[in-house]
């Protein structure tokens, strides 16, 4: 019960984390809404390290752990973290809580070449093929020509590829040799935060008076779903399995849809919910091959 209690808070914590993006920027450039999230989650789960008395992984000795950590601030944080909110100053918060659900197909088709073990079969092949009909309904034949307008079609693009970014973080983190998972990811923010921070100050300089509900989706966007969500993570993975944590990715993007349809009143085209039906399908087909 207290699994299913934890996936639920997961899918809620995901879901609205779109929603804060959006409020974010108000008061803040895309650059800084990542680095500033990345900030507060890395010096969040330091301080948790520290009291914990919870060492990273040597510097000397666990080189390999740092390489993967290194490609998980990348893949899992600094790229989506960026190019997520660069993408929502021009498309709709639910648009891309949608597109996320495309992460564990995308993951699938790597995992075949990069991991023993997951072969791609015929019922696989399948539901990864139903979630890409499913971003043609989403986008449109429009967007992905781009004969209409080319920001917007190339923001909707983007947050496809940010699927795939997600998806190859995963294969760098599932290929890393046996640490402590908190250890791991603090590192890993880190790193991000290093790579991240000093690009923001540069670019958009420091943020001046910012409106307190900008600094409220920040701070919950550190704190919640890049922080406090890894701890939840790594507990559901170890107490129930990796495989039951992908029961979040049904849920975060009909949470996006609700909160970007009733909190932002953002429209929800038909498309939307056609797209959301194809890709969900998918991923249920998918999950149907694994068993």
């Amino acid at each position: 019960m207290t699994n299913w209690i934890e996936i639920a808070a997961l899918g809620v914590i995901w879901g609205a984390s779109f929603l804060s993006v959006h409020v974010a920027l108000t008061g803040f450039g895309p650059l800084t809404v990542a680095a500033g999230r990345i900030g507060i989650a890395a010096a969040t789960l330091a301080l948790l390290c520290v009291l914990l008395r919870l060492p990273l992984p040597s510097l000397h000795a666990d080189r390999r752990v740092w390489r993967h950590a290194l490609g998980m601030a990348v893949f899992t944080n600094v790229l989506p973290f960026a190019v997520i909110a660069w993408a929502q100053q021009t498309v709709q918060s639910s648009f891309v809580g949608i597109t996320m659900a495309l992460v564990p197909l995308f993951t699938l088709v790597m995992a075949h070449v990069a991991l023993p073990g997951e072969r791609l079969t015929l019922p696989r092949i399948a539901g990864v093929l139903l979630g890409l009909v499913g971003v043609v309904v989403l986008i449109g034949l429009d967007g992905l020509t781009l004969t209409g307008d080319p920001w917007h079609a190339l923001a909707q693009l983007s947050c496809v590829g940010v699927t795939v970014s997600y998806a190859l973080g995963s294969i760098v983190t599932r290929r890393c040799p046996a640490v402590d998972p908190v250890a791991f990811s603090t590192a890993s923010l880190l790193l991000a935060a290093a790579m991240i921070v000093p690009v923001a100050l540069a670019v958009e300089g420091v943020p001046h008076a910012p409106p307190a509900p900008a600094l409220w989706a920040l701070a919950y966007l550190g704190l919640m779903p890049t922080a406090f969500a890894t701890l939840i993570l790594v507990h559901v993975v170890r107490s129930a399995g990796p495989t039951f944590l992908t029961q979040t990715n049904y849920q975060v993007p009909v949470w996006s849809v609700l909160f970007g349809t009733l909190l932002l009143s953002e429209p929800l085209p038909p498309q939307f919910l056609a797209a959301l039906g194809l890709i969900l399908a998918g991923l249920a087909v998918s999950r149907m091959a694994r068993r």
